[in-house]
């Protein structure tokens, strides 16, 4: 069936209160109404501004600090600056110097806090999304010292679990900004059967990723904890993460079944 025909506009309304996405922007003779295209030009300059704006790690680090897990250790990788981060990718997956990283060989799971491709979403949400894992993780799971990678990719984490001597990896990271979202974080969790497991042949097929984390808008704090600290346990008792780990969290907790608060 055809949508109705609404001369005032109030049927785009409806349909615009339930998506970020730019829909029935309307039209000015050929072009779009001036406040549309405004309103576009800013969402650009948002997400180009999360993308370059450097990530102020002591800011973070007194965040993290307070989550009460230790002090928190800054890394970096071979990118040496911004601008080489967004060139060339693969620097962003190989760490500087990872001689101020402990082996902490009784600690079963890693939390990395990377800059990603949005500084501004680890700095919006990077604390309370871990404060939430801390509080959704059983109380038998021990968790390392916190690490905040700068100029970082996903795979920076693995040297970080390999040099920890941990065998689960979550890798907090800033998602690339759209027009309707600059500050998105995301989950990536990698379990190996061995910390040294982690040096070599690691692919996206080995990860779990929980995404579009940037609450009120997107999923909250509460929901992705739950989710992660579900994989933490599956992966724990499957012996590998990735395509054969699933997230059965919704079902575990029953269909209509509220959601427990978290943290």
């Amino acid at each position: 069936m055809s949508a109705p025909e609404r001369s005032d506009g109030a049927f785009w309304d409806v349909l615009r209160a339930t998506t970020q996405s730019r829909i029935g922007l309307g039209r000015t003779g050929d072009a779009l109404p001036t406040r549309r295209v405004l309103e576009f030009s800013a969402a650009h300059a948002a997400a180009r501004d999360a993308v370059h704006q450097p990530l102020d790690v002591d800011d973070v680090a007194t965040r993290v600090r307070e989550l009460g897990i230790g002090d928190p250790i800054a890394v970096t990788s071979r990118a040496a600056d911004r601008g080489e981060y967004l060139r060339r990718p693969d620097l962003g997956r190989v760490p500087a110097d990872l001689s101020d990283v402990p082996t902490v060989p009784d600690a079963d799971v890693a939390i990395v806090l990377a800059d990603g491709l949005s500084p501004k979403a680890l700095t919006d949400h990077g604390a309370a999304l871990a404060r939430a894992i801390l509080d959704a993780l059983p109380p038998d799971v021990t968790v390392a010292r916190p690490v905040i990678a700068t100029q970082a990719r996903v795979a920076l984490g693995d040297h970080v679990a390999r040099a920890l001597g941990v065998r689960t990896l979550l890798v907090l990271i800033g998602e690339r900004p759209g027009l309707s979202v600059a500050d998105s974080l995301g989950i990536y969790l990698t379990h190996r059967a061995d910390p040294e497991d982690f040096a070599v042949g690691v692919t996206d097929a080995h990860r779990n990723c929980i995404s579009n984390i940037h609450p009120p808008e997107g999923l909250g704090y509460a929901d992705a904890a739950r989710i992660a600290a579900g994989l933490v346990v599956g992966a724990r008792r499957l012996g590998r993460s990735g395509v054969d780990l699933k997230d059965t969290s919704r079902a575990e907790l029953g269909e209509g079944t509220e959601r427990p608060a978290l943290g």
